[in-house]
């Protein structure tokens, strides 16, 4: 990325500065004056910033899996949506019936409050001189590191939310999505997934599906099956015997409105912070449809980064994010299966 621009932001606060003199008394650095040494950090750091925008981490999978919303207000508090349930059924009618059937739609608010995710990075003078100095740009890895860490904090309140402070994730248990326990195998005598057979694993993903379906008359039709990792790999390599199929693919080219089976680490039995169940040792699958009129994941303000602070002999640049966690408008429309 070429560095010709910069936010006159950062570079004012540098001016206004002891750190641009710092660095001109330094003979090394060759710069003209203040002006000069502003405009040429104030550059580094906005290239810093678009790097650190760019980075993406695949294990997040909350931040890629789910659809995410900006909806709310970055200055709201608190956001109430209604979870939804359809009701009522058309008739046959006479003519000139003032009866109709009313059909409907059952709405229960939920309050869920919007919080800030907060950290910063930075740098010494030493640090700008050395970067300079070795003509090199200032270390991209602070920034990415403070980026890791806010996605890593919305990751998991997306998942289970943070009942201190009244955030819902998509495995909360106060979420009203509907639980299915993963029955004993007729054959294999187990209930995990690795160690059923083939028959037995299709034979699961059929009653979750059957049970969304009488649950809502057949309304809800999800389409994604979020699986532990481990429990992907063994289905994505399982053989069929005599058919030529994984497991996985029979079950995408078979099983009625699945359209993706992808993976999850955060859905584990080790996963201590994003899987509720795992105090029980048990793996967890998430059966939903992906669609942001069912589920969504709130973020009024996505990761930002301030304009830059300076203490003393050092820039210190302020990150934010703020999210409201997982909103659930339909919880019929998911299923959620312990002991996979």
């Amino acid at each position: 990325m070429e560095k010709t621009s910069y936010s006159q932001n950062d570079y004012a606060a540098l001016l206004g500065s002891n750190i641009p003199k710092a660095l001109v008394e330094d003979k090394s650095m060759r710069f003209d004056d203040a002006e000069d040494a502003s405009v040429f950090f104030a550059r580094e750091l906005d290239h810093v910033k678009a790097q650190s925008y760019d980075v993406v981490y695949p294990e997040l999978t909350a931040l890629t899996l789910f659809p995410i919303s900006n909806e709310v207000s970055p200055g709201a508090e608190t956001v109430t949506y209604y979870s939804y349930d359809r009701t009522g059924v058309a008739k046959i009618i006479n003519n000139y019936a003032t009866d109709l059937p009313r059909a409907d739609v059952k709405g229960k608010p939920t309050t869920a409050y919007v919080k800030s995710v907060g950290d910063s990075y930075g740098y010494s003078v030493q640090e700008m001189r050395a970067s300079r100095l070795a003509g090199k740009s200032l270390d991209v890895r602070k920034a990415e590191a403070a980026r890791y860490a806010a996605d890593y904090a919305l990751n998991k309140i997306a998942w289970v939310g943070d009942k201190a402070n009244g955030l819902i994730g998509v495995l909360s248990p106060e979420n009203d999505i509907p639980l299915f326990t993963v029955p004993v195998g007729k054959t294999s005598g187990k209930t995990t997934w690795a160690e059923k057979t083939a028959d037995e694993i299709l034979e699961d993903l059929k009653e979750m599906q059957k049970q969304v379906a009488r649950t809502t008359k057949n309304v809800e039709r999800p389409d994604t099956l979020v699986l532990p990792a481990d429990v992907h790999i063994e289905i994505s390599t399982r053989q069929i015997p005599n058919t030529g199929y994984t497991v996985k693919k029979f079950l995408l080219e078979n099983a009625p409105y699945i359209k993706d089976i992808v993976s999850a680490a955060e859905l584990q039995a080790d996963a201590e912070e994003t899987n509720p169940y795992s105090a029980q040792g048990k793996n967890v699958a998430l059966l939903f449809k992906k669609d942001a009129r069912k589920l969504s994941i709130e973020h009024p303000l996505p990761f930002y980064q301030y304009p830059l602070q300076a203490k003393g002999l050092e820039i210190e640049v302020p990150c934010e994010a703020r999210t409201a966690g997982a909103i659930i408008y339909y919880p019929l429309s998911a299923l959620i299966a312990v002991g996979v």
